[in-house]
């Protein structure tokens, strides 16, 4: 067993242990294992596994060796047949939490921070003397470093972050632990936006933004989009000035067009801000769109660097549609409604930094899906802490989506689609990858004959950029508001559904729906109401001002 540590000495330790149930390959190249060239008997054994996830950034596949008696067996065949391949660089066991048996994959990288007084110099001596490479140093928090390990350290890595952490100049350590991110769809027209009228049924579940476009439609405000990557060529974000500082987080660069079967930040993107001028409309259709491709796995340093690049290059808000994998919404028994995963200090400190300096000091807004689990939210460090907003999902009937997290951390909810066989719909209209690269692939069915749109995005990643175009909407109409102010808006602005179900408490709020479904024309009201409330007190200031210079 080996430990993390969050949040310092006395914060939390997460305890881990070997799993019989996955081997973890790095090959020499850091090429997927499909176009790594291997004997026979290598190809043998990797049919006899099953695929899991591969984390990129690392060149890692993980897979599963099934359970029961044979598992440990299989593994470590696997383990022996693959340590001999030229190509392989590695062949090793996989971490996992006892509770879910998820699997963690460790890499040879350690992220610390040391107090804020400790001089530079210290820190670079501490580092030296445990033989760590400083590989970057954050900007988001002073004196934090990102660092490299020897290579073939392996399990060791644990180790040498704790006695980091004993050390008294630091103050977070651990090391990079990556785990399968897992983007939050649930896989016409947009009757989200507005009441429409859809295969002779109307849909009166939507946010009623309409009639906040007469006030506000998003100009001067810019939306980020952390995903899997975004189809920045695509017809609805071809207005000119609508891109801007787009960046890949992963490969370092500023192309975050997505890789193949990446469909899902380019939908995750129309939500929010799509132009409205060719095939479907965002929540905020003026706002500038800031794409940022991000597919390293959950818990990477390429995480926090996403909200550092935004918050640095003029984002506003920021959506997030991605967290830990969730339960299946279905059955209750499932381990994985029970894990608990936390935020990692980077990730941690990198949003503290995007709320505390955004938007000029006035902080960045941050949308989070709340998961698709049907399970509690407060488990998910991400789309939990406190200064984000987690935002859950109702359908086209105005009730929960049966997939939709709950708990203490939802904010509010968002119109989304349905699976357990009730919705009236698909799901949302939304932008598509461009041609038949997305999910649709050109089948009116599915969207367009074009491919360039899809009837059926939803899940909480829908709703939590979607809730993002609301933000936008709002800050386009009162730029000087914080971070902490427009989430009050929404919470004071929302419609509260399922009055009998919602079970909201004393203070307005339901464990399904948080606050209430976003209202954009009642939040823009709500805005303009503020306004006025600001000008008649200053009215109140200058005439007081000017009868006592009058005495």
């Amino acid at each position: 067993m080996v430990t993390a540590y969050y949040g310092g000495r006395a914060g939390t330790a997460l305890e881990l242990d070997y799993s019989d149930e996955f081997v973890a390959v790095r090959t020499l190249r850091r090429s997927p294992l499909e176009r790594t060239p291997l004997s026979r008997g290598a190809r043998a054994v990797i049919a006899d596994l099953a695929p899991v996830t591969r984390f990129s950034s690392a060149g890692v596949d993980v897979l599963h060796t099934g359970s029961g008696r044979d598992a440990r067996r299989k593994r470590d065949r696997a383990r022996t047949v693959l340590k001999k391949e030229p190509e392989i660089r590695f062949a090793g066991r996989v971490l996992a939490e006892s509770t879910a048996q998820q699997p963690v994959v460790y890499t040879e990288n350690i992220f610390v921070k040391f107090h804020d007084d400790v001089p530079r110099r210290t820190c670079l001596a501490a580092i030296g003397r445990h033989e760590l490479t400083v590989k970057s140093e954050p900007g988001f928090a002073r004196n934090a470093f990102f660092l490299g390990a020897p290579e073939g350290i392996g399990i060791k890595v644990f180790a040498i972050a704790e006695r980091l952490l004993a050390q008294g100049e630091v103050q977070v350590c651990q090391p990079e632990l990556v785990r399968e991110i897992r983007r939050r769809a649930v896989f016409p027209m947009q009757w989200h936006l507005k009441k429409q009228k859809i295969n002779g049924v109307t849909i009166d579940a939507g946010i009623d933004v309409e009639s906040a476009w007469n006030y506000a439609k998003g100009s001067g405000i810019t939306i980020a989009i952390i995903d899997d990557g975004v189809d920045i060529d695509h017809e609805e974000f071809a207005s000119a000035g609508k891109i801007v500082s787009p960046w890949n987080a992963t490969a370092r660069n500023n192309n975050p067009r997505p890789g193949s079967g990446a469909n899902h930040g380019t939908a995750c993107a129309g939500v929010a801000c799509a132009d409205g001028a060719r095939g479907a409309s965002g929540v905020a259709p003026k706002a500038k769109l800031m794409p940022i491709r991000m597919v390293s796995g959950l818990g990477s340093q390429a995480e926090a660097d996403a909200f550092f690049w935004a918050a640095q290059n003029g984002a506003d808000v920021i959506s997030c549609s991605w967290g830990p994998a969730d339960g299946e919404w279905w059955n209750s028994k499932d381990p994985l409604h029970r894990q608990t995963v936390h935020l990692p200090d980077s990730t941690r400190l990198a949003i503290d930094y995007a709320v505390e300096h955004g938007r000029n000091g006035k902080g960045c807004v941050i949308c989070w899906a709340a998961g698709n689990g049907n399970e509690s939210v407060d488990r998910d460090g991400y789309a939990s802490y406190k200064k984000v907003m987690a935002i859950a999902a109702c359908n086209d009937r105005s009730v929960k989506s049966a997939y939709s997290d709950h708990g203490k951390a939802v904010w509010c909810t968002f119109p989304s689609s349905e699976t357990d066989g009730t919705g009236l719909t698909p799901g949302i209209w939304t932008t598509d990858r461009s041609g038949a690269d997305g999910y649709n692939p050109g089948d009116t069915h599915k969207g367009d004959a074009a491919g360039n749109y899809a009837n059926d995005f939803g899940g909480t990643s829908s709703a939590s950029p979607g809730a993002a175009g609301v933000a936008a909407l709002i800050l386009s109409r009162r730029p000087s508001l914080k971070w902490d102010a427009v989430r009050d808006i929404i919470k004071k602005s929302a419609v509260k559904i399922d009055s009998k179900g919602g079970r909201y408490n004393a203070a307005g709020h339901s464990p399904k729906y948080g606050y209430g479904r976003v209202n954009a024309q009642k939040a823009i009201a709500r805005v303009d109401t503020e306004i006025s409330i600001e000008k008649q007190r200053r009215l109140r200031e200058l005439a007081a001002q000017s009868k006592k210079g009058r005495k």
